[in-house]
């Protein structure tokens, strides 16, 4: 039992943590990430728990990392593709500067407008500019001109994880170099030490080829620093040094 005398098994909806124990999860997240969540994201946490794709968040610890890291690197100009209602955004922007700013892309509006009153409420959307429809396209044309090259100081990606080396063939243009790429659930769920045969939810087992694959590419890849993070569904994190 919790402190509060809740059963110690996690709650937390969207949980994704790799840790053996539900009840060491929950400690951190009582400890270390809810005592410190700031009211925006608590509010948009809880507002997003009601959603019935609520899995597809990132967890609290994992905005709480995402959020530091990005001060650690002074980080000002950043791009996001894959939103949800946004709980990833918000806390990229309480972290970046007055006049940061964040490309954000996602297919589906209407759920990155569930968060956006809070967003708007914390004083941030200036710093945001939301896009609608496929990243692909959008990436080619940034690339194209040329403008945009080097420009990024950092980027995460929490999308079609089918597409995610093809986003890294474009991202890696535009990340800046000693600048970040993030990608989200490289560790799926656990899937990628699964069995073959092991008993898989439908989409876990259909996604899991495609993040095998961009792990190994992520790992062979001589113009990136890699680490990959046991947070949240676990995160790689890529430096660009070429």
């Amino acid at each position: 039992m919790t402190s509060n005398g809740e059963n110690s098994r996690h709650q937390e909806v969207g949980h994704k943590s790799l840790l053996q124990s539900d009840a060491l999860y929950q400690y951190i997240l009582e400890t270390s990430v809810y005592p410190r969540e700031p009211e925006a994201m608590k509010e948009l946490r809880e507002i997003t728990a009601k959603h019935p794709w609520n899995l597809m968040t990132t967890s609290a610890d994992e905005g709480q990392f995402l959020n530091m890291l990005l001060k650690l690197i002074n980080a000002k100009n950043t791009m996001e593709i894959g939103v949800f209602t946004g709980y990833s955004l918000l806390a990229t922007a309480m972290a970046l500067p007055d006049d940061g700013k964040i490309l954000a892309m996602d297919i589906n509006r209407d759920n990155y407008e569930i968060g956006l009153p809070v967003i708007e409420k914390a004083g941030l959307a200036h710093k945001i500019e939301f896009r609608e429809g496929p990243a692909l396209p959008v990436l080619d044309q940034m690339i194209e001109g040329g403008k945009y090259h080097g420009s990024y100081d950092f980027i995460f990606v929490d999308a079609d994880k089918d597409n995610y080396l093809n986003y890294h063939k474009r991202l890696i243009d535009l990340v800046k170099i000693g600048g970040l790429i993030g990608y989200d659930n490289t560790l799926w769920n656990g899937s990628v030490v699964a069995a073959p045969d092991a008993p898989l939810r439908k989409y876990v087992r259909y996604y899991r080829d495609f993040v095998l694959e961009l792990n190994k590419a992520l790992a062979a890849d001589s113009r990136i620093e890699i680490c990959q993070l046991p947070v949240g569904d676990g995160i790689t994190l890529c430096r660009r040094i070429t």
